[in-house]
């Protein structure tokens, strides 16, 4: 599998070994903002965040994000363009230049990774050239521009498989680099594990997550879902894969600060437990409550 950035931890004696990095994705505390990410991240020992892109005026801001990183000790390490359907008027409404202006982001804040998803059926213009500009961007500046996996869309009479373009499924296009998100496979009822496969060197970045093969995209905390989440990270660690695992739940319907908490910590836990090299106790996340999206993301 791929090669990416990772941190390297003090082992026994002061040995130094690769360690995948587990980050958290602010998206995971919404409606919670950014500045709270960034402080739950550091009080259960994150090694960093993902930022999403989102009409909170932070996640916009270079400044803002690198003094909230330098007080909580933790790098962005990642930024999601903003190709959400709740972020579509965020830098206008051209998906070319937001992409554009996301890798800019990046490279304020040092961060390594844009995570992008296809664009909508609508951008069809967009979507002829999406392939080129992603390599081009990735090439002119460093930045790894890594397109996520999608899924089609559902209701309970029909399935729009064309809701993306060029296409939801990355393993059909050639992109040269590629996001997994596990919550994705779930709705579009395929393997995680075997996505991993077939992207190979291409996998870059995980979206840590769960779902059923449900219509609408869980985000559920690891190990709550079917995919094989627990198997996926332990094929990362024994293929030597080095990357991000960035947590990427839902916890916007969450009942209490306390619930919330409580589901990062346990993806947290989830992730550790199984990028851990070595023999292990297996780690089951208590039930929680069931939060489930109003909408697709």
């Amino acid at each position: 599998m791929g090669e990416a950035t990772v941190t390297e931890p003090a082992g026994a004696g002061g040995a130094k070994e690769p360690r995948i990095r587990v980050t958290l994705s602010n998206i995971s505390v919404y409606p919670r903002k950014a500045p709270f990410a960034f402080e739950i991240a550091a009080e259960l020992g994150y090694d960093g965040l993902e930022i999403m892109v989102l009409p909170d005026t932070t996640t916009k801001d270079a400044r803002a994000l690198n003094r909230l990183a330098a007080d909580h000790g933790q790098p962005v390490t990642s930024i999601h363009a903003p190709s959400l359907v709740l972020s579509q008027g965020i830098w206008g409404r051209l998906p070319g230049p937001k992409l554009e202006r996301s890798v800019d982001l990046a490279l304020e804040v040092g961060a390594e990774v844009v995570v992008v998803h296809p664009p909508f059926r609508w951008q069809r213009r967009y979507s002829r050239g999406f392939v080129d500009h992603v390599r081009a961007l990735s090439e002119a500046t460093g930045v790894v521009v890594a397109v996520e996996n999608m899924y089609p869309w559902r209701n309970r009479k029909r399935e729009m498989v064309r809701a993306y373009l060029p296409g939801w499924d990355p393993t059909e296009h050639d992109y040269d680099h590629v996001t997994l998100d596990l919550s994705h496979a779930a709705v579009a009822r395929q393997d995680s594990r075997a996505l991993a496969r077939q992207f190979g060197p291409r996998l870059r970045h995980i979206h840590l997550a769960d779902g059923t093969a449900s219509m609408m995209d869980e985000h559920l905390v690891p190990g709550r879902g079917t995919q094989p989440a627990r198997e996926l990270l332990s094929d990362l660690v024994s293929s030597g894969w080095s990357g991000d695992v960035c947590v990427e739940i839902s916890t916007r319907r969450a009942n209490s600060a306390a619930e919330r908490y409580e589901d990062v910590a346990a993806s947290l836990k989830f992730a550790r437990t199984y990028l851990s090299p070595g023999p292990h106790a297996d780690y089951t996340p208590p039930e929680g409550a069931h939060h489930r999206h109003l909408d697709a993301w």
